[in-house]
């Protein structure tokens, strides 16, 4: 059985740092998320920086504002916002106090407890294979397979409720970067990453 839950956590020093490089460093790593006192693990596959000062796309690029407020705590903090009118989205909050960085999590891979995951997002068990795949290769997915929304905005993830954990470190071949999507502002700057040979990212290039 897995149980990654013993493994070292990722440190406040870890998040303290430029987003850019938190968001590559964030791969292979392991996101574990507590829920009805069960443990799920999912393996970081694809990630984006965002940042206040430079980067127009940045929920803070115009200041602090009660929706993006989360994103001015210290590193190592969950930001979770709400889109289309739908949709909730999970970010790692990066860099010191009131600097105004995250990271989205945009493809994760379900590592454990396939059928809740499975439940909570199609509404059914036994998946297929394309469907197992479309479970967590979005950011608004990951967010409605485990049952991240406006409750988990602010988490400290140096706490217990949902952490990151040591996993592997992908050689340097092994990850692609590329610009931006789903974006019009901003769209040139190369800060997304993911894991190149993995099916749960969300558009390979």
């Amino acid at each position: 059985m897995l149980d990654f839950s013993k493994k070292k956590r990722l440190s406040q020093k870890f998040y303290q740092r430029d987003s850019v490089i938190v968001a590559r460093e964030l791969l292979g790593k392991v996101f574990v998320r507590k829920l009805n006192n069960q443990l799920f693990y999912l393996k970081i596959t694809e990630t984006e920086a965002y940042r206040e000062k430079d980067d127009q796309a940045s929920h803070t690029f115009n200041g602090k504002t009660p929706r993006n407020s989360v994103m001015f705590l210290p590193g190592g903090h969950l930001y979770v916002y709400f889109t289309y009118g739908k949709h909730f989205c999970a970010n790692v909050v990066t860099g010191p106090e009131n600097q105004g960085d995250a990271v989205l999590l945009r493809g994760m891979e379900p590592l454990n407890n396939l059928e809740i995951l499975s439940q909570n997002r199609f509404s059914k068990t036994g998946l297929t294979n394309k469907e197992k795949i479309n479970l967590t290769n979005g950011p608004a997915k990951i967010c409605q397979a485990l049952n991240i929304n406006k409750n988990e905005n602010g988490i400290n993830l140096l706490q217990d409720e949902i952490f990151i954990v040591e996993n592997i470190n992908p050689d340097k071949e092994d990850i692609v970067t590329t610009t931006r999507i789903g974006i019009k502002k901003s769209a040139d700057l190369p800060w997304r990453f993911y894991l190149k040979d993995n099916p749960w990212v969300s558009v390979k290039v």
